[in-house]
């Protein structure tokens, strides 16, 4: 498949793939950017040194030649657009979650159906310009969880993804790795940009994504992830994506 969609020589196209639960497609890459898109489940797409998560009507831009994986969770109904790179477009340089506007949603259900070659003046043409057009001004959003390299950090970043409840302070870091508090504070913004309260809490919310978009409640989400409460899980939701658990998914 990859290799079919390498040698088609369009400027735009879409392909349909549905994906049971708990499939995980492993690491490759395009020669064509794309977006990754799913009109229904949850995506975890990976790379070298970051992680996104899109759940329904958000989407991954990912570029030409970037080397990903993707983790399905629940089953997943993907729906992605493929750019060749060499199109006369301002298209992003570098992979973002993005937000999918109910226009390009629809717009991408229909291309699916769209084969190639069709006449420049056809509804189908139509349909792949204004996808085009669409890719332009993807609004990005903050789906992003960056992964250090440093191996220190990242028994911390493994156990924190083991145990999301872990409330350990630097300090108790400190003394189990036998490395200075600052040190792992100077670490974590160097190879994440974030602080390592900052990063715990991204990774929490990122995790309440995934679970509240499968359907569990979110009471029991916000107790499974640390929170005192759903209204300080809630809080810190709207504090990151502007937007109410319950109301992301509207």
């Amino acid at each position: 498949m990859l290799l079919d969609i390498d040698a088609r020589d369009w400027s735009v196209s879409s392909s349909a793939t549905d994906y049971l639960e708990g499939c995980f497609i492993e690491a490759h890459a395009h020669a064509k950017h794309q977006l990754i898109y799913a009109i229904e489940g949850v995506m975890v797409v990976y790379s070298a040194s970051s992680q996104w998560t899109a759940p329904p009507s958000r989407g991954i831009w990912m570029p030409q030649g970037q080397v990903h994986s993707i983790r399905c969770v629940g089953a997943v109904k993907m729906r992605s657009v493929f750019v060749r790179p060499d199109a006369q477009l301002n298209l992003p340089l570098e992979t973002k979650a993005v937000s999918i506007s109910s226009l390009l949603s629809e717009l991408i259900k229909v291309s699916v159906d769209v084969r190639h070659p069709y006449a420049t003046d056809s509804r189908d043409a139509r349909v792949m310009r204004l996808i085009l057009d669409e890719l332009q001004v993807l609004p990005t959003l903050p789906l992003n969880l960056a992964q250090p390299t440093e191996a220190r950090l990242q028994t911390i970043c493994d156990a924190l993804r083991r145990d999301p409840r872990d409330g350990s302070t630097l300090a108790e870091w400190s003394s189990r790795l036998n490395m200075d508090a600052k040190t792992i504070q100077r670490l974590f913004r160097r190879e994440t940009g974030m602080t390592f309260g900052q990063w715990r809490q991204q990774a929490r919310l990122l995790l309440a994504l995934e679970r509240i978009a499968v359907g569990e409640k979110i009471i029991d989400v916000a107790g499974e992830l640390g929170y005192d409460s759903p209204s300080a899980s809630s809080a810190m939701f709207k504090k990151q994506f502007g937007t109410t658990p319950s109301q992301f998914y509207r």
